[in-house]
């Protein structure tokens, strides 16, 4: 009994953070501040993560964080400096 509402708690916990995930990628969608939209691309990596840690997959936890919310952040931060903040339209 207890291994099934283990199991629930983990599936409802996975679903919070892809909820999680695509509210942040619609906020960084809809943001016309860039740097705003790089921060929450990294938030909605990390609720990913959690979902992966949460299925189980810490393989893919340890590349996924450290190329999505690391890496990917840190280049597109880089560019933003050197370009406009925010965008037009």
């Amino acid at each position: 009994m207890l291994g099934t509402s283990m199991a629930a708690f983990a599936l409802s916990m996975a679903a919070f953070a892809l909820t999680l995930g695509a509210l942040f990628t619609y906020l960084a969608i809809k943001s016309k501040d860039l740097v705003k939209a790089t921060i929450f691309s990294a938030g909605q990596s990390a609720a990913f993560a959690l979902a992966f840690f949460l299925l189980m997959a810490p393989d893919i936890v340890l590349a996924y964080v450290a190329v999505a919310v690391g890496i990917y952040t840190a280049v597109l931060l880089y560019v933003i400096s050197k370009t406009e903040r925010y965008e037009e339209g």
